[in-house]
């Protein structure tokens, strides 16, 4: 059962509580990429989590900003309308407790909403904790949908 504590308020994605979330997310992104590889961190265009494109979602509880992540609606795929999850981060502390898994949920509920036919990811496969949430919520591996040189893994999940 996820915590009662737990809220997930849309934000801008250029916000600053969101921006801090982010900038915590891509440090640790770039200090645990594999060694001889370079991260390339990319700040979102906010215009492309604005509703119906998309949405931006900050974890809060106690008060405090504790994770985030975001859809943003991209080329349709073969079944239809396609979003895309992007930087679905909760700090270390926090884990363990259903709360990517609730985020999760709460962008599929969004997409969903706005008549997607399937959500997709790319994602590293480095990001085993990830992986294991993404296979648990139905996500299964796709042929690479673009060409971001921080994935070596995509996925989908039909809605």
């Amino acid at each position: 059962m996820v915590d009662p504590s737990l809220t997930l308020q849309a934000l801008r994605a250029d916000d600053p509580r969101s921006r801090a979330l982010l900038e915590e997310y891509f440090e640790m992104r770039g200090t645990s990429f594999p060694k001889g590889q370079a991260y390339r961190p990319v700040f979102p265009d906010a215009a492309v989590f604005e509703p119906p494109a998309g949405v931006f979602l900050v974890a809060v509880a106690d008060g405090r900003d504790l994770g985030c992540g975001g859809i943003r609606r991209i080329d349709d795929g073969p079944a239809g309308p396609r979003y895309e999850v992007k930087h679905l981060y909760l700090r270390p502390e926090t884990r363990g407790r259903g709360w990517g898994r609730a985020l999760l949920s709460a962008l599929e509920e969004r997409a969903r909403a706005w008549g997607a036919a399937d959500l997709v990811l790319d994602t590293h496969h480095t990001l085993t904790a990830a992986g294991g949430l993404y296979a648990s919520a139905g996500f299964t591996p796709v042929a690479a949908y673009n060409d971001n040189p921080n994935a070596t893994v995509w996925l989908a999940k039909a809605l």
